[in-house]
Order: structure tokens, then sequence, then C-alpha cells
């Protein structure tokens, strides 16, 4: 090999070391760059305020009793003529108000009970259904309805437990601004964890928004309703 050559390859390989020198020092900082980035903090905000039920569906449900089948029918007419009244008279609109179809049973036609067990052959319900926007207006004739058994209305529970039911229908108004009510309290927790462990927050590496929960505030005010959604939210931390 000529002194030429010699020298070329000498030169071939102290390039060959100063790059993998500098490559490897850039790779090291890359890897502590990437490293750094890893070092994350998850967090959840919640947002939750109450609102008045917007919606009122409410279920008047009445019951006879008789021998006759026919008396049922003509009991359960007369008491949906009284219930409509009943309603109508204290500012309740026709629109606002549903009537049922009557349900009669003929206990000795039941395949179990024993016959002649009960003080009466056929016992039959009808229900008159309120639906209102103005839920307040109708909270208040819900108090009255006593008046309705002075008149010889027997009022009784709805089937299948179907009771009174309230509902919001105003959620989209107040998503934007619940979303971000979670968000800033996420980023609360999140700045107080990177303080105590002597790092700083940094941006976003991802966020989730939660389900939003409609129900009612409590047993005794089921028409005030609770409203809540939780973000998750992913920083990352800086050293």
């Amino acid at each position: 090999m000529s002194r030429e050559q010699q020298i070329s390859f000498g030169f071939i390989g102290i390039g060959i070391v100063v790059g993998l020198t500098i490559f490897g020092f850039f790779l090291t900082s890359a890897v502590k760059t990437f490293r750094g980035f890893e070092r994350t903090v998850t967090v959840r905000g919640l947002a939750e305020e109450e609102h008045l039920s917007d919606v009122i569906i409410w279920p008047v449900q009445f019951t006879e009793a008789s021998n006759e089948q026919s008396q049922i029918y003509t009991s359960l007419e007369e008491n949906v003529v009284k219930v409509t009244k009943f309603l109508q008279d204290r500012g309740i609109t026709e629109a606002e108000i549903t009537i049922g179809v009557p349900a009669v049973t003929d206990r000795s036609a039941q395949l179990y009970g024993g016959e002649g067990s009960a003080a009466f052959r056929y016992v039959g319900s009808q229900t008159v259904t309120v639906y209102s926007y103005d839920v307040e207006k109708i909270r208040q004739v819900m108090r009255g309805i006593g008046e309705l058994g002075k008149q010889g209305v027997v009022i009784s529970v709805p089937e299948y437990g179907s009771t009174t039911e309230y509902m919001f229908t105003r959620l989209n108004e107040l998503k934007p601004e619940m979303i971000e009510i979670a968000t800033i309290e996420a980023r609360k927790v999140a700045e107080k964890f990177a303080e105590d462990s002597n790092s700083r927050l940094g941006k976003i590496k991802n966020a989730y928004q939660g389900q939003f929960t409609i129900s009612a505030r409590d047993i005794n005010n089921p028409h005030i309703m609770s409203v809540r959604v939780v973000s998750t939210v992913t920083y990352y931390l800086i050293d």
C-alpha cells in the first residue's frame, strides 16, 4: 500500500471516529430529552352544577272497584272528568294533559288467587298524565291533589313504580362552560403536583372528556338536578 493510500485511509478513519462521537452526543441528548418528555402526571377535574328541571311528567292514577263491569267503566269516565277539571281549573292547559286507556281486571278470571276472597270482582284503573315545561306551577298543583279525594276520586300509586318524573333538557347550553371549569380544576391539581415534585408543568399530552351525568340532587328534592362532568388530563412534567 502506498503512502498516499495510508494517509487517505487515516483521514477516513479519523472522520468515522469523529462522526460516531458527534452521533453519540446527539443520541444521548435525544434520549435525555425523550425521557424528559415521558415524565407525565394524569389528573382529573370535576365540574358540578345544580339546576332546576325544566320538564315534569306527572301521572295521576285513580282506581275503582265493583262487582259490575259496566259500573267500573262508568266510574272511571266520571273520574276522568273530575281530574281533568281539577287540572284545568288550576291553569294546566288541554295540550299538557293526556288521558290514558282504562285497565280493568276480572279477579275471578285470574289463574292464581282464591275465588271469593276479594270483596269486589272487578278492579279498574286509569291514568291522566300531565307533561309540562312549567315545573313550579305543576308542583303547586300537586300539593292540592287531596281535593280530588274529597270528590271521591281514589288516587293510587301508578303501576310499575312509575312516579313523577323530572327532566333537564338544557345540557348542551352548559357543556362548553362546564368542560372549561373541569379543565381548569384539573390544571390546578397538576400544578400543585408539579410544585411538590420540584418540576414545572408542561404541555398537555392528552385529554379526555368524561360523560355528563344528570341526577336528582336527593330523594326529597327530585326537581333539583345535579349536573356533573369529570375531565381527565395528562400533562408533561419539566425539570
